[in-house]
């Protein structure tokens, strides 16, 4: 397989859509391939590869930024009505710009609750959170948009900054058990690197308009913190069952806890190719703590 059979140049152009966690870290990804990549704030800043874009306020980009732009990514949600703001501001001028590829971030919430069991692409989504109804529906939006988009539903992300081992070492950690509840993660560095890999090769794999990036191994979320603090040379704090967590999480933490599924990455990685680079969270947090370390 060629890895270079529509390679990235300083002749392709980036917008991204909501320069948080992951739209940064691909920005920076993909800027090592020589391209332009520019991210959207909701406010001005003085960063040189930032551009305005806040539908709630009507800050639209101005036309100049979609000057040759080849390449869109969005990682923006759904709007308090359940509308795609990237489409419902900019569908036409999206329309209008010659885009090779244009990607979303969605999320593997749509799949709803499977008790546990895998669920992949060929799966039909059975949201049951309000929130992923909402992604669920802009999903249908950027399918329908006659654009030439790939979707990409992620589970827990983490990486540098952002890891377990943050939330231990700035003690916002609980350790909660709930029987057979396992969750699935994926390290932010392989969504930029299946994404740039994907679209490196999309002469020649089979298109998919749905994709998970996952890792290998959903386990407990318990497996992890251990792991995270034998890392850094710490003692496990008590555990405490759901039942009785429950007492004090907010609406949202629970959230997180009444739905279990194992993500399948066979798509991403069996049938298309991609080696991940953080296969399960002992790798990933390993890569962490390095972070931390320097």
């Amino acid at each position: 397989m060629n890895n270079l059979a529509s390679p990235l140049t300083n002749k392709d152009k980036f917008l991204i859509f909501g320069g948080g966690f992951s739209g940064d870290y691909f920005a920076k990804s993909v800027r090592k391939f020589g391209c332009t990549a520019l991210t959207s704030s909701r406010s001005k800043n003085n960063d040189p590869y930032s551009f305005i874009f806040n539908s709630d306020n009507n800050l639209i980009p101005k036309d100049s930024i979609f000057n040759e732009v080849t390449h869109i990514l969005s990682c923006i949600p759904p709007d308090k009505n359940g509308n795609d703001p990237v489409l419902k501001s900019l569908k036409n001028k999206l329309k209008n710009s010659s885009l090779k590829w244009v990607g979303y971030l969605s999320t593997t919430g749509v799949y709803g609750n499977t008790n546990g069991d895998w669920v992949a692409e060929e799966d039909q989504p059975n949201p049951f959170q309000e929130r992923s109804q909402r992604r669920l529906n802009c999903e249908k939006e950027w399918t329908n948009s006659n654009l030439p988009i790939q979707i990409f539903r992620l589970p827990g992300i983490y990486g540098p900054g952002r890891s377990t081992l943050d939330a231990i070492r700035n003690r916002k950690i609980k350790v909660i058990h709930k029987e057979n509840q396992v969750f699935s993660r994926v390290h932010v560095a392989d969504i930029a690197n299946s994404i740039i890999y994907l679209i490196q090769n999309i002469n020649n794999l089979n298109f998919h308009p749905i994709i998970n990036i996952a890792d290998d191994e959903p386990c407990s979320q318990i497996e992890v913190i251990r792991y995270g603090h034998k890392l850094l040379g710490l003692p496990m704090p008590k555990i405490i069952l759901f039942e009785e967590a429950k007492k004090y999480l907010s609406p949202m933490a629970q959230s997180f806890w009444i739905e279990n599924r194992k993500v399948s990455n066979k798509l991403l990685c069996e049938k298309l190719g991609y080696k991940l680079i953080y296969k399960n969270y002992k790798v990933g947090l390993d890569s962490c703590l390095t972070a931390i370390n320097n």
